[in-house]
């Protein structure tokens, strides 16, 4: 079972756009309402894999009722904390070229009381749970600090944890040594504060959270696939996607993929980048099913292309 910790979720709205013209009228020409944050994604995504997960998240007013609706509708274990704000309703634009533009609300400010129950809600819920998947950013009240403990009390229960964030949050997590920690690009450029311009520059990053305590780094390149750097070196995967439709959520989707094939190696490898090949082919932030994936264009290798240049060089 896959435990999953949202400390921020929302209530997605995506609209599928033939382009973003400032200041017009557009006609979506697509629609879809999703429950939302990057830990729900997770368990979206594993449930869509036929896993069993539980999604723990704070959750207030209607917003928040409507997420446990669709989380339930969808198979979902929910856990619900109860907050006294309102959760975050988040809108995307999908463009018919793959742009993106999202725009996120800031979501409740909790209170300590709140915080503290979220803590003790993962620790019930953690008993079964084979990894504890923690994403996203953390809302107002939350000090950077919370995921260190998080990661210090799962340790404690003997349970792996994963870790998805940015910034402080992620800084101050490593000390207390997270299993696996899943930047994007701009994630890992911004933890060692320069700028990456190829993907062996993306390992000399990795390969500093590493020192720094994460067990294993799970680095996604976007468009130039995906990094794993462990204890037993590095792997560099890829895959062939014909049509990208939507980003939202692939990622997170990846990542579901790595947990599901035990979180480590590189068939973990193989099957984060089958996961999220499959994402971007999808609308909106829609999660991969068996179905979906084409194992056949994953291609996976320790012969990390080092020079190869990012097609969106981080500055």
């Amino acid at each position: 079972m896959i435990l999953t910790v949202t400390p921020n979720p929302s209530l997605d709205r995506t609209y599928e756009v033939p382009s973003l013209d400032r200041g017009e009228v557009i006609r979506a020409t697509g629609e879809r309402m999703d429950p939302g944050g990057k830990g729900v994604n997770v368990s979206r995504a594993v449930a869509a894999a036929g896993q069993r997960t539980v999604a723990v998240l704070p959750l207030g007013g209607a917003p928040g009722a409507l997420v446990a609706s669709l989380l339930d509708a969808q198979g979902i274990e929910v856990a619900p904390v109860p907050v006294a704000g309102a959760t975050r309703s988040n809108i995307a634009l999908a463009e018919a070229d793959g742009v993106l533009t999202k725009i996120n609300a800031p979501g409740p400010e909790l209170t300590a009381a709140e915080q503290e129950l979220l803590l003790e809600t993962v620790r019930k819920q953690s008993r079964d749970a084979d990894w504890i998947a923690c994403c996203g950013s953390l809302p107002r009240g939350l000090a950077p600090s919370w995921y260190a403990e998080l990661v210090a009390r799962a340790h404690a229960a003997g349970v792996r944890i994963a870790l998805d964030t940015s910034g402080p949050a992620l800084i101050e997590a490593l000390r207390e040594r997270p299993d696996v920690v899943k930047p994007n690009a701009e994630e890992l450029a911004e933890a060692v504060s320069r700028p990456l311009a190829t993907v062996g520059d993306a390992v000399k990053a990795a390969e500093e959270l590493r020192e720094l305590g994460a067990g294993a780094v799970l680095a996604s390149l976007g468009a130039d696939g995906q990094l794993l750097v462990d204890a037993s070196g590095a792997w560099y995967g890829s895959a062939r996607v014909d049509v990208v439709r939507s980003n939202v959520g692939a990622g997170d989707s990846s990542l579901a993929g790595f947990l599901i094939a035990g979180g480590h190696g590189p068939d973990a490898l193989a099957s984060a980048v089958a996961h999220g090949a499959a994402a971007v082919q999808l609308p909106g932030s829609v999660m991969p099913t068996p179905a979906d994936l084409d194992p056949a264009a994953v291609t996976v290798t320790a012969d990390v292309p080092v020079d190869l240049v990012l097609t969106e060089p981080v500055a």
